[in-house]
């Protein structure tokens, strides 16, 4: 496998779990005292990509908390869905840019071997 696919094949991995994380995020937004987490997706050596975690500090709104009667605050989840949206949008482009590097350098493979075999 050359080094460009190698390299597309690592973007595929980064940008699945910035899908991951992001999809982990708005499936517990409406957990109690949730923190989401942030995947970032970084360069690595080679050109490659890969993706550091980690998790959000910034506060989430409190609430009464219904559950008691002494009159506490509970934290909701700090989770963004509108924030969410925007990373699986930008999390889906990258992935199908680089599938359709891989294609291209399939497709350009297959077009050698035929004209040289």
């Amino acid at each position: 496998m050359s080094m460009t696919v190698q390299n597309n094949v690592s973007a595929l991995q980064a940008f699945s779990n910035q899908m991951l994380v992001s999809s982990n995020n708005v499936a517990n937004a409406l957990s109690d005292e949730f923190k989401a987490d942030r995947a970032y997706n970084v360069e690595a050596k080679n050109g490659q990509v890969q993706t550091s975690i980690s998790e959000t500090q910034d506060s989430a709104p409190l609430v009464k908390d219904p559950l008691k009667n002494d009159g506490s605050l509970k934290e909701l989840s700090n989770t963004n869905i509108e924030e969410e949206m925007v990373v699986q949008i930008q999390s889906q482009n990258g992935f199908e840019a680089n599938a359709k590097m891989i294609q291209a350098e399939d497709e350009t493979t297959g077009i050698l071997l035929d004209t040289i075999g």
